[in-house]
């Protein structure tokens, strides 16, 4: 099957091939898994058109199942994208719109730094909720950053039955390093003794992936169907991995090496996962679906510039983590499942992660007034059946070094930055290298039209900035 590279994005549906562990199909719902990369770039992956990293098994899984072309993050930055994700509802409108807040929040500690945060509110209904309301078992494993510095907003606190990983509000389990030495297990913090005093004996990505095939293992013969987020720290900075990987004979700078390698060993976690799917006889009742929080370039650094741009790690779209631009918020995205998602397929549907809470309500078959979401289900689209030809308006804004909003309407994508709107036409300009807005004022008005009623103001992120 053939990719093309500019339109292939980060979300991944993982699909298993039949094997002959596998368990007779129950009447149980399907489980969910979704896997979530940590800047990962649009361009980082083989099956998208990356030339000198390898990903194998990312690859394979893109083979294996749906490859989605125009699928795009909350926000182009961590928090907010999450945010997104969870309550199914868009930048203009859910609780975190940003990692710091303008005014309010609850104030901690980053390294010497003070800086305010919020977080989800105890109303919010989140997919943890949802899901759980809908008889699963629910479970988040890795990065949350959602809680802001409040102990009583936690994964635990937010509709998720289980939790393992880090909290901003708990230092010694903040994963600035991807090697802890403590973590949250539940609401109960515990050590991890081969990373003790220093040492480097259990890497983050290892253990998420442990934890995850962990709960998998006690849940896979029970009556209730589970559902997992596994968010993963790779390959946001700190450039840090366990080795070279397979680059150690590369003629290129220590730094290039090692983020291709914590790419190399996000790669091979997504294969264990998925072989213990396989080889706990869930694979033909599981869907899997991988992505990325937000484009490339944790940071505005010199260093990480470098780094993106040695890989080409956005391809021709253009900018970076926190760009409005296709290069900050379009994500890889694959739907792998083997009864459900037919293999080597591809499809160009825009789509967000708004949408990802409506579309596991759809799997679950349930309905619920508490889920108030600007997205709509995709589950047609993954079971390969018809869907709604007519363009709708994806939205996204973000308050740092200014106000700025987006829309994607089609084939037509709108920045808006100090007031001013620039249109692109996505369809012959991936890049968003031509403005093309004084020569369609009838669309300028349509998206002017939405913008005037799309979102509501935020007591953190005042559009005037006071």
């Amino acid at each position: 099957m053939k990719f093309l590279k500019f339109l292939a994005l980060p979300l991944i549906v993982i699909s298993c091939q039949t094997n002959p562990q596998t368990t007779n199909e129950t009447s149980k719902k399907p489980n969910i898994i979704f896997v979530l990369a940590d800047d990962l770039g649009y361009n980082d992956v083989g099956y998208a058109g990356q030339k000198l990293m390898q990903t194998p098994h990312i690859d394979q899984l893109a083979k294996e199942g749906k490859v989605y072309t125009n699928t795009y993050a909350g926000a182009p930055v961590c928090g907010p994208s999450r945010s997104v994700l969870m309550t199914g509802q868009h930048t203009g409108h859910t609780t975190v719109r940003g990692n710091n807040t303008i005014t309010g929040g609850v104030a901690g500690k980053k390294g010497d730094k003070t800086v305010y945060r919020a977080n989800l509110a105890d109303t919010d209904y989140t997919v943890g909720n949802l899901m759980h309301d809908a008889g699963y078992k629910t479970c988040l494993v890795g990065k949350w950053h959602l809680g802001g510095y409040d102990s009583t907003a936690t994964p635990l606190h937010r509709g998720f039955d289980e939790f393992y990983g880090w909290l901003i509000n708990k230092p010694q389990t903040y994963s600035s390093t991807y090697w802890p030495d403590k973590r949250m297990k539940n609401d109960v913090m515990i050590d991890i003794p081969q990373n003790a005093e220093g040492k480097k004996g259990y890497y983050h990505t290892d253990i998420c992936t442990d934890e995850t095939i962990d709960f998998i293992k006690k849940n896979k013969d029970t009556d209730q169907p589970f559902m997992v987020m596994l968010c993963y720290s790779n390959p946001h900075a700190p450039l840090d991995a366990p080795d070279n990987a397979i680059y150690d004979d590369k003629d290129w700078p220590e730094n290039m090496k090692t983020y291709a390698s914590m790419i190399y060993h996000l790669d091979q976690n997504i294969e264990r996962l998925k072989q213990a799917i396989i080889n706990e006889g869930i694979s033909e009742n599981t869907i899997v679906f991988f992505a990325s929080d937000n484009g490339p370039r944790s940071n505005y650094s010199d260093k990480l510039t470098e780094v993106v741009d040695f890989f080409d790690s956005n391809g021709q779209l253009r900018g970076y983590k926190r760009d409005m631009y296709e290069g900050g918020i379009r994500t890889p995205m694959i739907v792998w499942s083997p009864k459900m998602v037919k293999a080597e397929s591809q499809s160009d549907l825009p789509w967000y992660f708004a949408d990802i809470m409506p579309t596991f309500a759809e799997i679950a078959d349930y309905k619920t007034d508490k889920m108030k979401t600007d997205g709509v289900s995709v589950y047609s689209s993954i079971l390969d059946q018809p869907t709604p030809d007519k363009p709708r308006f994806l939205y996204w804004e973000f308050f740092e070094r200014g106000y700025k909003q987006a829309v994607r309407y089609g084939k037509w994508k709108a920045v808006v930055i100090g007031g001013n709107m620039e249109l692109y036409d996505l369809s012959t300009d991936i890049g968003e290298q031509n403005d093309i807005s004084s020569g369609h004022p009838e669309i300028i008005k349509e998206i002017e039209a939405y913008l005037s009623g799309c979102r509501t103001e935020s007591p953190y992120w005042p559009v005037n900035g006071k």
